[in-house]
């Protein structure tokens, strides 16, 4: 990833910067991809996953909901999270999509 907070895949990253996993939902598997692709394509996340389809339940307006989604995974550096943010406020198909971030440390560390 380029900008503020990026490490090149052959260096060992700083403990100091910090990770996110970002996780939302949508109701198929293209708009998952593309928003992937879109991600990733614009360095604002250094990697995405999708999974699914999965069974969803959740309170909508007056009633349960059941659904099924697409899992979209993405991995950044927090201090990017703002700018995922946006895009996925303005690209998700969804009124009032998901974004729950949770973060994570590097998977390598230096000895």
């Amino acid at each position: 990833m380029s900008g503020q907070g990026s490490v090149a895949a052959s260096e060992v990253p700083p403990l100091s910067i910090h990770y996110l996993q970002v996780q939302t939902t949508t109701d198929s598997r293209a708009e998952a991809m593309e928003l992937a692709r879109e991600a990733v394509e614009e360095r604002l996340a250094a990697c995405a996953q999708v999974a699914g389809p999965i069974a969803s339940m959740y309170w909508w307006e007056d009633g349960i909901e059941r659904a099924e989604e697409w899992l979209l995974v993405l991995k950044l550096p927090a201090a990017g999270y703002q700018a995922l943010a946006d895009f996925l406020a303005r690209r998700h198909s969804y009124d009032e999509p998901e974004s729950l971030r949770r973060r994570s440390s590097p998977g390598r560390t230096p000895i």
